[in-house]
């Protein structure tokens, strides 16, 4: 079983960064495809951004694109996303997710997830 837990959100004036931390523990995530999805009050979760088990690969929403980085170092099995030039419409809870199948933007094939940590972007 692995356990995620993120941190790092809070507030934020719009044009501001932010860097979101996912922390795994029970077991290893090294050979897991990472990845953070968001949701937005009133919205259905949506996918931000993956990264293979190396670093190699990653994927973004076009919404986040070079804007967002999405990052891992395995050693400490944890992953990162650095926001910036942070918009009024990236407010969300971030919620980090882990899955050992292959790389997706669909929520539903990833199998372990965090609580979330709030992100409010104030213009």
């Amino acid at each position: 079983q692995v356990q995620l837990v993120e941190s790092g959100g809070g507030l934020v004036q719009a044009g501001g960064s932010l860097r979101l931390s996912c922390a795994a523990s029970g077991r290893t995530v090294s050979s897991y495809v990472l990845a953070w999805f968001r949701q937005a009050p009133g919205k259905e979760r949506e996918f931000v951004a993956f990264i293979s088990w190396n670093g190699a690969i990653t994927k973004y929403a076009d919404s986040v694109k070079g804007r967002f980085t999405i990052s891992r170092v395995n050693a400490k099995n944890t992953v990162y996303l650095q926001m910036n030039s942070l918009k009024p419409e990236d407010t969300a809870v971030y919620y980090c997710a882990a899955t050992y199948g292959g790389r997706s933007e669909s929520d539903g094939d990833y199998l372990y997830w965090g609580q979330g940590t709030q992100v409010t972007v104030s213009s």
